[in-house]
C-alpha cells in the first residue's frame, strides 16, 4: 500500500476542487445576494487543507496500484462530500448544521438529489447555482469513474468494459490512454449539457434556470431552483425536453462516444443494454399511463401520458425531477416507481440504481439455470448480444447483488430502530442507495424532518450507491490491508 502517493493525490484533488467554489462568488456578485463570503471561506478552507495534505508528500513519484486506486476513489468522494458542504455551512442563508451541509453536498456530488432544504425560491442564486454545479461535477466524475476507473479495479461486473468487442460491451480504452478517454467523455458530456441548456432556454426558461436545470438533468441529479421543481414552469414543452435529455443521460456515455465517433446511430440499435433500457422504460410507462387514465386520476389521456412518461423516466434514470406528487398516485403506482429505482439506467451513465446491464445478466443467468434443469450436462454460455460473458463477470454481478441486498436490509433496519416508520425507512434507503432523491412517507417532499443519525445513514447509502458498493466495502476487508 502506497499511502503517501494516495495522500499526495487526495491533496491535489482537494486543491483542484477548491477552485469550483469560485464561480458562485461571481454569481453572488452579479445578483448581489450576499453569499460571496461563504464561498470564499469554503474555498480557503478547502485549498489550505489540500495544501497541508499534499505538501509533506509532494516529491513522491511512484505509480498507483489497484489497491491504491480503491483508497483514492473512496477518499476522493468522501472528502469532496465533506468539504463540498463548507460553503453551505458558512452561509447565513440557508442556516445549516454540519449534518445538513454534508448531507446536501454528498447528495449533490453523488447526483442523488435528496435535499434538506425548503423555500428554494427564496434562496440566494449563488447557493442554487452551487447545488446544481455539485450535480454537474459529480455527474462527470461518475462517467469517468464508471467507464475509465472501475473497470481497472474490477468492481462489481464493470470488467465488461474491458472486453475488446463492440456494442454493449465496451473497451476500457475508448482511446489509447485513460486521460484521452476522460477527455472524450468530457466532450460528450459538455456537448449534451450545452444542448440541454439551449433547449430549455428556447422553450421559455430564464437562462439561469436553464443552466441549473441542465446541470441537474445531464447529471440525473434533480436539484431544482424551485420548490415545485419543473412543475413551476407549467410547460409541457419543457417537460418533454427534460424527458429526452434524461433518457440520454441514462444511456452509457461510452455508447454516445462511439455513436459520435462513427457518425452512425446504429450503435444504439446494436447495443443489447440500450435496447433493454428503452423496452423497460416503455413497458413501465405504458402500464402507469393506463393505470392513471383508467382509474380517473387524470381526466385526459394526454395529461396521464405526460405525467406517466415524465415520472417513470425521472425516477428510473434516478433524476428525481417532479411534475406532480407521485406518492399520492393510486394503487401500486408509487411502489412500482420505487421499484424502478432499483433498475436504474445503463452502466457508464450518470444514473443510479443497479444498472440495466446487471439486471440483463441476472435474467440471462436465471434463464440458463432453468435450461440446465432440463439439460444438466449442457454447456450453455451467458451471452450479451453476440458476446459470451466470462463466468468471472457473472459471478461478480451475483456478488454485487447479494451484498446490495444485505446492505439495503441492514441500513433499513437501522432506520427502523431509530423510530422511522416502515414506508419512510424503505423508501429512504431505496432512494439514497439508488441515488434518486424523492421517496414516500415522511420524505416525499424532502429529508428535513429526519433526525441527524438517520441522515448520516442516508449519506453512507448515497456514497455506497454511487461507488458501486464494492469500492467502499472492500476497504473493511482484512484481505485488502494484508500485505
Amino acid at each position: 500500500m502506497q499511502l503517501r502517493i494516495v495522500q499526495q493525490i487526495l491533496g491535489l484533488l482537494l486543491m483542484l476542487f477548491s477552485t469550483t467554489m469560485l464561480p458562485p462568488v461571481f454569481i453572488s456578485a452579479w445578483y448581489h445576494d450576499g453569499s460571496a463570503a461563504a464561498f470564499v471561506s469554503g474555498f480557503l478552507v478547502t485549498l489550505l487543507t489540500g495544501l497541508a495534505v499534499w505538501a509533506p508528500v509532494r516529491r513522491e513519484s511512484r505509480d498507483l496500484r489497484s489497491r491504491d486506486g480503491f483508497l483514492v476513489v473512496a477518499g476522493f468522494w468522501t472528502l469532496l462530500g465533506v468539504f463540498g458542504g463548507a460553503p453551505l455551512l458558512f452561509a447565513d442563508q440557508p442556516a445549516m448544521s454540519v449534518t445538513d451541509a454534508v448531507f446536501e453536498a454528498v447528495s449533490g456530488l453523488t447526483t442523488t438529489g435528496a435535499t434538506v432544504l425548503t423555500g428554494l425560491d427564496r434562496l440566494p442564486p449563488a447557493i442554487l447555482y452551487y447545488r446544481a454545479q455539485l450535480h454537474w461535477l459529480g455527474g462527470m466524475g461518475v462517467v469517468v469513474l464508471a467507464v475509465a476507473v472501475l473497470p481497472m479495479l474490477g468492481v462489481g461486473g464493470f470488467q465488461l468494459y474491458r472486453a475488446e468487442t463492440p456494442g454493449a460491451v465496451k473497451d476500457t480504452k475508448l482511446t489509447p490512454r485513460i486521460t484521452e478517454t476522460a477527455k472524450a467523455l468530457w466532450y460528450v458530456y459538455l456537448g449534451l449539457t450545452v444542448a440541454c441548456t439551449l433547449a430549455y432556454w428556447v422553450a421559455g426558461m430564464p437562462l439561469f434556470d436553464a443552466v441549473c436545470h441542465s446541470f441537474a438533468t445531464l447529471a440525473t441529479g434533480g436539484f431544482s431552483t424551485h420548490d415545485a421543481s419543473l412543475a413551476y414552469f407549467q410547460s409541457p414543452l419543457i417537460d418533454s425536453i427534460a424527458v429526452v435529455f434524461m433518457v440520454l443521460a441514462g444511456t452509457n456515455f461510452a455508447l454516445h462516444f462511439l455513436v459520435w465517433q462513427s457518425r452512425s446511430l446504429r450503435n444504439y440499435l446494436h447495443d443489447p443494454e440500450f435496447r433493454a433500457y428503452l423496452v423497460i422504460l416503455a413497458a413501465i410507462s405504458a402500464f402507469v399511463i393506463a393505470y392513471l387514465y383508467l382509474s380517473g386520476y387524470y381526466s385526459s389521456l394526454q395529461e396521464a401520458g405526460l405525467q406517466g412518461v415524465f415520472h417513470v423516466v425521472s425516477i428510473m434514470t434516478s433524476t428525481g425531477f417532479g411534475r406532480d406528487d407521485f406518492s399520492a398516485w393510486p394503487g401500486a403506482l408509487p411502489v412500482l416507481l420505487v421499484f424502478s429505482m432499483f433498475i436504474g439506467g445503463c452502466g457508464g451513465s450518470t444514473s443510479g440504481g443497479m444498472k440495466v446491464m446487471r439486471w440483463l445478466l441476472l435474467y440471462r443467468q436465471g434463464a440458463r439455470e432453468v435450461v440446465r434443469l432440463v439439460h444438466p450436462a449442457a454447456e450453455i454460455p451467458v451471452r450479451l448480444g453476440e458476446t459470451v460473458v466470462p463466468q468471472r463477470v457473472v459471478d461478480a454481478v451475483w456478488g454485487f447483488f447479494a451484498i446490495y441486498v444485505v446492505l439495503f436490509g441492514a441500513m433499513m433496519l437501522i432506520l427502523l430502530a431509530t423510530g422511522v416508520d416502515q414506508v419512510t425507512a424503505f423508501s429512504a434507503i431505496a432512494t439514497c442507495l439508488n441515488n434518486v432523491g424523492p421517496g414516500l412517507g415522511a420524505i416525499s417532499s424532502n429529508f428535513a424532518g429526519m433526525k441527524d443519525p438517520d441522515k448520516w445513514v442516508c449519506v453512507l447509502a448515497m456514497l455506497l450507491g454511487r461507488l458501486e458498493i464494492f469500492t467502499l466495502f472492500v476497504l473493511i476487508s482484512p484481505a485488502f490491508w494484508r500485505r
